[in-house]
């Protein structure tokens, strides 16, 4: 998991603040958003689906925000730094679940509320997470070649 966070971070890092908030797709995510989204997904499957103490939703600071659409594209006007700090953090958060959570463990909360479909443990989760961070690392490389031409940022 460690080695797609860090694809994530490589391919970001050096980026001009006005390519983080630069969309060149048509659904309108940006590098800027996308970023925070993985550190979203691992807050709400560390904290909300695996120890079920979700502690609310991050962007809301102010208590305003819109209620979250999952059709919406990932986009955040958050400056790099704390979109990086942020995404940082919930990766902290999540190696220090994982270092007192068993990966055979059940899930104590729920994706999409009681009755859905559910992931069955703990590893189940964590392979959803790399599956996640390795999927928008791709895009996220895409999106940096097409903002600046640079490539194989991530080490691969």
């Amino acid at each position: 998991m460690e080695r797609q966070r860090a694809g994530v971070r490589a391919i970001v890092a050096g980026m001009p603040e006005e390519h983080w908030h630069t969309s060149v797709v048509p659904s309108g995510w940006t590098p800027a958003g996308l970023v925070a989204h993985l550190g979203g997904a691992e807050r709400h499957w560390t904290c909300g689906v695996v120890l079920d103490d979700d502690p609310g939703h991050p962007f809301d600071e102010d208590g305003d925000d819109e209620p979250y659409d999952p059709d919406a594209p990932f986009v955040i006007d958050w400056p790099s730094a704390k979109v990086l700090a942020y995404y940082r953090d919930q990766a902290a958060a999540t190696d220090r679940m994982l270092a007192r959570t068993a990966l055979d463990a059940a899930p104590r909360g729920w994706h999409g509320g009681p009755g859905t479909s559910q992931l069955g443990t703990v590893r189940d989760v964590v392979l959803h997470l790399i599956e996640e961070t390795a999927t928008h690392s791709g895009h996220l490389e895409i999106a940096r070649e097409l903002l600046d031409g640079k490539t194989r940022l991530a080490g691969r």
